[in-house]
């Protein structure tokens, strides 16, 4: 705390002396100008959490995310992480694009690709960090040089327990972090400091009796409330997994080709969503209504071209035909698409071949 009182710039404030108190006001009235809609401060004791972290990967729900166990206790004690935390700055931004019966409605039409809407703009780590970086930099002119790193799902990071313990929201039974005014939609990032700021108390949960979640899953992931089994979430099917998407959950995935936000379209909280103010993640080459069958029709260069600085550009050219097929296998069986699978039938790469020879099936086509 005395790094904060004693700092030759502290008593510059115009408002009076930058105590920590007022500094960890200025620094949520500084996250707010940045664009962020709330801004919390915690501590690092994450015990709980570690402990549903170990059980979590003990019962094999991480799947192949092996990187969840090579990180080992760094992800849950900040300060292994980064020596010298003894603070978090956790904060959150809107990016919801659409009103919710925009989303709805695209996934009733199975012609069409239905790509998780965090995913439709611009990549979200590099925006949320290049703002965080910006509210590092206020902070040290208000105080000098201090110790601190920036993330957004960037680093071994439990995000979601930070922002619950720093008073953003509580856990839902999706497992996503919910807030009473604005629901779900909203990406998360982190700023480990070493100032000793006063730390924001939680907010209590409200998911009460509900199960809308848990219901309507279509691979039946949340397995229990607050417990989520990745090795059956569409967004680990779609993105995470490197190989082959198991057969016993190819038919429930739909017209879902990247991600899946089926639990927060239900989630009676998301009411109060609001829609995001940032242009960055608006949809960009109409991504938000595409047809499966001009997707797969994509070259690998028009595929680097249109995700160039998106999300989507990390599963690469190849799972995105894989997850492309099995769409199109789920799609009404016309002659279209089974000539936009049949173009596909001789791909190179057999994660290809395997899908579309799947999907060719399911139209009574070999």
């Amino acid at each position: 705390m005395n790094r904060i009182l004693n700092h030759p710039s502290a008593g510059a404030n115009p408002s009076g002396p930058l105590d920590a108190s007022g500094l960890a006001a200025r620094i949520k009235q500084w996250g707010r100008e940045l664009g962020f809609q709330h801004v919390g401060i915690t501590g690092t004791d994450l015990g709980e959490a570690e402990a549903d972290l170990l059980d979590w990967l003990a019962a094999g729900f991480a799947g192949e995310m092996d990187y969840m166990v090579r990180h080992g206790s760094r992800r849950s004690r900040p300060a292994e992480l980064v020596p010298g935390t003894v603070r978090v700055i956790s904060a959150r931004m809107d990016y919801l694009p659409q009103p919710r019966e925009a989303l709805a409605a695209q996934l009733q039409r199975p012609e069409s690709a239905y790509i998780s809407r965090y995913a439709l703009g611009r990549d979200y780590h590099k925006l949320l960090r290049a703002r965080l970086q910006k509210l590092a930099e206020r902070i040290a002119a208000a105080v000098g040089p201090f110790g601190y790193r920036v993330f957004s799902d960037s680093a071994p990071v439990l995000e979601k327990a930070l922002a619950a313990k720093a008073g953003l929201g509580w856990i839902g039974k999706h497992t996503n972090l919910l807030d009473r005014r604005d629901g779900s939609w909203f990406f998360l990032g982190e700023v480990y400091v070493d100032l000793a700021l006063p730390v924001d108390e939680p907010v209590s949960a409200h998911c009460g009796s509900c199960s809308a979640c848990i219901e309507v899953c279509p691979t039946g992931a949340i397995v229990a409330p607050y417990r989520l089994d990745a090795r059956r979430c569409i967004s680990y099917l779609t993105i995470e997994l490197k190989g082959s998407i198991p057969e016993e959950f190819r038919s429930a995935l739909g017209n879902r080709v990247y991600g899946c936000d089926d639990c927060q379209l239900v989630c009676p909280w998301n009411r109060y969503a609001k829609l995001t103010g940032e242009t960055d993640f608006l949809p960009r080459h109409g991504l938000q209504a595409a047809a499966l069958m001009e997707l797969i029709g994509w070259d690998e260069e028009t595929f680097l071209r249109k995700t160039e600085g998106s999300a989507i550009r990390r599963i690469g050219y190849v799972r995105w035909l894989r997850n492309l097929a099995v769409g199109l296998g789920n799609a009404p069986s016309t002659p279209e698409v089974i000539t936009a699978l049949q173009a596909r039938a001789d791909h190179p790469e057999p994660l290809v071949r395997e899908h579309v020879a799947w999907a060719l099936g399911r139209h009574g086509r070999r």
